[in-house]
C-alpha cells in the first residue's frame, strides 16, 4: 500500500510570492473600482448641479422618429429602446455579412498571391495595394456616390432577366413568399449540414489512418440541397415568390437593399479583405519550403499540398491577426453614420439630441461595441484553440 502524499499548505506570509501576488491583483482592482465609482459619483453630482436629467428612464419613453431601413417592425410611436435594438441589429447584419464575405474575398485574393498565372497574381497585388492604401471612409463615401449618382433612376434601372434591378433605390432580387414548408426546408438543410460534418470527420479519420483522400464536398453539398429539397417536398412544396416588378416611377415587390447598406458593405468587405489576403498570404510565407517539397514528393498535387499541407499549419498563423480584422470590420460600421445608414450609432445620435441623454446614449454605443468584440473575441479563440496544431 502505497503511502499518501502530504498534504500541500500555500504559504500566505509576506514571503510568497504567491501571496504578493494576490494581494497585488486584489489591490489593484479596488483602485479601478474606486476610479470608477469616483468617475461616475462626480459625473452625476455636476449633472445634477446644472440641472442635467440622468438615467435610463428615457428608454421607454415614444421616440417619435422615423428609421428608413429595419429587420423587425417598427414605427415612431414606439420606445428609444425599440428604436437602439433596431439599430444593434442593422449594425450586426452588416458586421456578419462582410465578415463571411470579406474572408471568402480576402481568402482567394490572399491565395492567388501564389498562382503560377502572373496576370491573376498582379490582379490580386493590384487590388491588395489600392484598397488597403485608400482610407476606409473614402471607400464608403465612394461607393455611396456611385450608388446615388452614377446609377440609372429607378424607372430605367439596370435588369437581369427581369428578376433583378439595380438602380439609385437600391438592389431589388425575388424572395419566397413566407410559409410553413419552409421551416421544414430549414431543417433539412441543418440536418445536411451534421450529415456533412460527419463525413467530413470521417474522411479525415480515414486520410490519417490510411493516408487515402476521399471527395469532402460532394456528400455534404448532396446532403444539404438533398435533404433541404425533401423538407420542402414534405412541407407542401411551396413555390410562390415575391418577384421585384418595373413600374413607372419605382420597382416594386420582392426584396430589397438600400443604397446606404450596399455602400456600407461592400466598402467594409473591399477594404477589410485586402488586409486579410495580407495575413493569409503571411500564413502561407510561414510554412517553410521542405513541407511543400515533401508534400511533392509524396505526388500530392498543388490543390492538395495547399489543402491538406500548408493552410493546416498556416492556420495557427493566420487565425490571431484574422481575429483583429473581424473586430476592425465591426468597429469601423460604425463610419457608416456618414453615408446616412441606420447602425446603433446613428440612431443613438438621434436619441442624444432628442433625450440630452448624453452619458447615457454613449455608454450603450460603447456596451454594444464591446459585446460584439469580446463576443467575436470568444468564438475565435475558440476556434483557434480547436485548429492547433497537436504534438504526438
Amino acid at each position: 500500500m502505497s503511502a499518501r502524499a502530504p498534504n500541500k499548505r500555500r504559504d500566505w506570509s509576506w514571503r510568497s510570492r504567491a501571496a504578493r501576488g494576490l494581494l497585488y491583483q486584489v489591490l489593484a482592482v479596488l483602485a479601478i473600482a474606486a476610479g470608477v465609482w469616483f468617475l461616475a459619483h462626480n459625473t452625476q453630482q455636476n449633472m445634477q448641479v446644472r440641472g442635467i436629467q440622468s438615467g435610463f428612464d428615457f428608454l421607454g419613453q415614444a421616440a417619435g422618429f422615423d428609421i428608413g431601413e429595419t429587420m423587425v417592425p417598427y414605427d415612431p410611436s414606439q420606445s428609444y429602446g425599440k428604436a437602439i435594438v433596431v439599430g444593434v441589429l442593422n449594425t450586426l447584419r452588416v458586421a456578419v455579412i462582410g465578415i463571411v464575405l470579406a474572408t471568402v474575398l480576402g481568402v482567394l485574393v490572399g491565395v492567388g498571391r501564389f498562382s503560377r498565372n502572373a496576370l491573376l497574381r498582379g490582379l490580386c497585388y493590384g487590388y491588395v495595394e489600392l484598397f488597403r492604401n485608400v482610407p476606409i471612409l473614402l471607400q464608403l463615401l465612394m461607393w455611396y456616390l456611385f450608388f446615388v449618382e452614377v446609377l440609372p433612376q429607378p424607372q430605367e434601372a439596370w435588369t437581369v432577366g427581369g428578376l433583378f434591378y439595380l438602380s439609385k433605390g437600391g438592389f431589388a432580387f425575388p424572395l419566397p413568399v413566407w410559409a410553413p414548408g419552409h421551416v421544414w426546408t430549414a431543417a433539412g438543410a441543418l440536418l445536411g449540414v451534421g450529415v456533412g460534418w460527419w463525413w467530413r470527420r470521417r474522411c479525415q479519420a480515414l486520410f490519417e489512418a490510411t493516408g487515402q483522400d476521399r471527395n469532402r464536398w460532394l456528400l455534404p453539398l448532396v446532403a444539404v440541397f438533398g435533404l433541404a429539397l425533401l423538407g420542402w417536398a414534405v412541407g407542401g412544396a411551396p413555390t410562390a415568390w415575391s418577384v421585384p416588378e418595373q413600374l413607372a416611377f419605382m420597382v416594386e415587390g420582392g426584396a430589397s437593399a438600400t443604397p446606404e447598406f450596399l455602400a456600407v458593405l461592400i466598402g467594409l468587405v473591399m477594404y477589410t479583405a485586402s488586409f486579410i489576403a495580407e495575413v493569409v498570404r503571411g500564413g502561407i510565407q510561414s510554412v517553410s519550403l521542405g513541407q511543400t517539397e515533401a508534400a511533392g514528393a509524396l505526388g500530392l498535387s498543388r490543390r492538395q499540398t495547399m489543402r491538406l499541407v500548408v493552410l493546416p499549419q498556416a492556420l495557427r498563423v493566420i487565425i490571431p491577426p484574422l481575429t483583429n480584422q473581424y473586430l476592425n470590420l465591426t468597429k469601423n460600421s460604425s463610419l457608416a453614420v456618414a453615408i446616412g445608414y441606420p447602425d446603433v450609432v446613428s440612431i443613438a445620435n438621434t436619441t442624444l439630441n432628442q433625450s440630452g441623454r448624453a452619458v447615457e446614449c454613449i455608454a450603450i454605443i460603447m456596451l454594444v461595441y464591446l459585446s460584439t468584440s469580446l463576443s467575436t473575441s470568444a468564438l475565435m479563440n475558440w476556434y483557434n484553440k480547436k485548429m492547433a496544431i497537436k504534438e504526438r
